[in-house]
C-alpha cells in the first residue's frame, strides 16, 4: 500500500481522494459505522438529524472546489439573523443580499448608529479584503476586537455573543478575531445552507470519489508502526506513508509530539412539531436575553427533506453547557418565547451532546500547523487549520500535497 488514511472525516477523505487522483494506493481506516467523523446524519421517524447543529458556508473556498457540489442541492438560510435582545428582536441582514436587507440596517443604524457605523466598517473590509489581510490581523479574542473596532457592550451582548456563541460555541468570545473575521466574511458573502438531504450528505460526496473497498468501516486503529499502522483487530497494514487524520485527540494518542487539542462542546435538541410551523421561515434565531445563548431555526422551513410531509422540525443549540439538569426544560422554556407559541406539544426527538464538537481557537491560534510529523508521518483535521469545514478539507489538501512530494523526492 502507498498511503494509509486513518479517519474518514472530511480531512481524510480530502486526503483520500487527492492521493487516489494522483494515481496512489490509498487505504481509509475508520473506527465508525460511516464516514464523517463529526459531519453526521441520523434519520429518526423520517427526520434528518445532524450531529449537533451544523450548518454548511458555500463562499468556503475549499467547499466551492468541491466536485459534484451541486448534487448535494443546498438549501439557504435566509439571509442574515435575528437577534433577541434586551431591546427587542434585532434582524441583521446584509442589504446587497435581500431587498428586506436594507430596511433592517436601517432599523438598526436609527437605534444604534455608532454600532451600526462600526459593524459596518468592518464588515466591508471582511467582504472586500484578500482573506491574507484578515489572517494578518492583531492577535487578540474576538471579544476584545470588537470592542477594539468599536462595537458597544449592549450590540455584543444582545448579538454577537449569542451568535458567535453558535458557531463557535465560545460562550466568552475567546476565540480569535482573525478566525472570526474570516468566518463572519464567508456569512456576509455567501450566507449558510443545508444539504437537501442533511449535512452527512458531504463526506459521502467525497467518500464516493473513491474507489469501492478503498474505505474500510468498523476497523478502528490502535497504533501507527515503524511501517505502517496496526488494527484493533491486531491486523498490520503496511504502507509508504500514513495520513492520520482523526480528531485532535486521537491524533495525539497516535503520533506523539502531536498537541491535543482543547474543545468546545454543545448540546443540541431536536423537536417534532405539529402543523403549522412557527413562521419564521429560513432564518437563524438567537437568544442574548438568556445565559442559554441558545442558537435555533425551524430547519424543515430551510431544507424540507429534513423532515417527513406535513411536519416540522425545529433545531435548538446550547453551547458548552453539556446537557445538564434541568436543560431542555429551560431551552423550552426560551424557544416558546423566541417563536412566541406553546411549546408543550413539542415531540422531543432526540438530544446530542457533544463534548468535543469543535477544537478551540484562542488568540494565538496557529491558522496553519504543519501536517508533517516524521518520515511518512503526516497529521491533518481541523485542529492542524481553522476549526471549520474550510480548515478540515484544506489540511487533507495539505497533507496529501506533502505525501505526494516526499514519496515523489524519495523515487528519485
Amino acid at each position: 500500500m502507498d498511503v494509509v488514511v486513518v479517519g474518514a472525516g472530511l480531512a481524510g477523505l480530502n486526503a483520500a481522494c487527492q492521493l487516489r487522483e494522483a494515481g496512489l494506493d490509498v487505504t481509509v481506516c475508520e473506527a465508525a459505522d460511516v464516514v464523517g467523523g463529526r459531519v453526521r446524519t441520523d434519520v429518526v421517524d423520517g427526520f434528518r438529524l445532524d450531529r449537533g447543529f451544523q450548518v454548511l458556508l458555500p463562499s468556503y473556498p475549499a467547499v466551492r472546489a468541491l466536485p459534484g457540489l451541486r448534487t448535494l442541492r443546498l438549501q439557504p438560510f435566509t439571509r442574515g439573523v435575528a437577534a433577541e435582545g434586551t431591546g427587542g428582536r434585532l434582524v441583521l441582514t446584509p442589504p446587497w443580499q435581500r431587498p428586506s436587507g436594507s430596511a433592517d440596517v436601517l432599523r438598526f443604524a436609527l437605534g444604534r448608529p455608532r454600532d451600526a457605523v462600526a459593524v459596518g466598517m468592518f464588515s466591508a473590509r471582511d467582504v472586500a479584503a484578500p482573506a491574507d489581510v484578515l489572517r494578518a490581523l492583531p492577535r487578540r479574542t474576538t471579544s476584545a476586537g470588537l470592542s477594539d473596532a468599536g462595537v458597544s457592550d449592549r450590540t455584543v451582548e444582545d448579538v454577537f455573543r449569542p451568535f458567535l456563541a453558535g458557531v463557535f460555541l465560545d460562550r466568552d468570545l475567546a476565540t480569535s478575531s482573525r478566525v472570526f473575521h474570516l468566518v463572519w466574511r464567508s456569512f456576509l458573502r455567501g450566507g449558510a445552507a443545508l444539504p437537501a438531504s442533511g449535512m452527512g450528505a458531504l463526506p459521502h460526496l467525497l467518500a464516493a470519489r473513491l474507489d469501492p473497498g478503498t474505505v474500510r468501516l468498523g476497523t478502528s486503529v490502535s497504533s501507527v508502526t515503524d511501517d505502517g499502522v496496526r488494527l484493533g483487530s491486531g491486523e498490520v497494514v503496511r504502507a509508504r506513508a500514513v495520513v492520520v487524520a482523526t480528531d485532535g485527540t486521537t491524533a495525539a494518542r497516535l503520533l506523539p509530539g502531536v498537541p491535543a487539542p482543547s474543545w468546545h462542546g454543545v448540546t443540541t435538541y431536536y423537536y417534532r412539531l405539529p402543523a403549522p410551523a412557527p413562521e419564521t421561515g429560513g432564518t437563524l434565531l438567537v437568544d442574548g436575553t438568556s445565559g442559554l445563548l441558545v442558537n435555533t431555526a425551524v430547519v424543515s422551513n430551510v431544507a424540507p427533506g429534513y423532515a417527513p410531509p406535513g411536519q416540522a422540525l425545529v433545531a435548538a443549540s446550547v453551547p458548552e453547557r453539556l446537557d445538564e439538569d434541568g436543560l431542555e426544560t429551560a431551552v423550552r422554556e426560551g424557544l416558546a418565547r423566541l417563536y412566541d407559541t406553546s411549546t408543550r406539544d413539542w415531540d422531543l426527538l432526540a438530544s446530542y451532546a457533544i463534548p468535543e464538537a469543535l477544537p478551540a481557537m484562542g488568540p494565538d491560534h496557529p491558522l496553519r500547523r504543519p501536517v508533517r510529523v516524521a518520515a511518512g508521518r503526516y497529521v491533518c483535521g481541523d485542529h492542524r487549520d481553522t476549526s471549520s469545514i474550510q480548515g478540515a478539507l484544506v489540511s487533507g489538501r495539505r497533507a496529501a500535497a506533502a505525501v505526494l512530494e516526499d514519496l515523489a523526492r524519495s523515487t528519485t
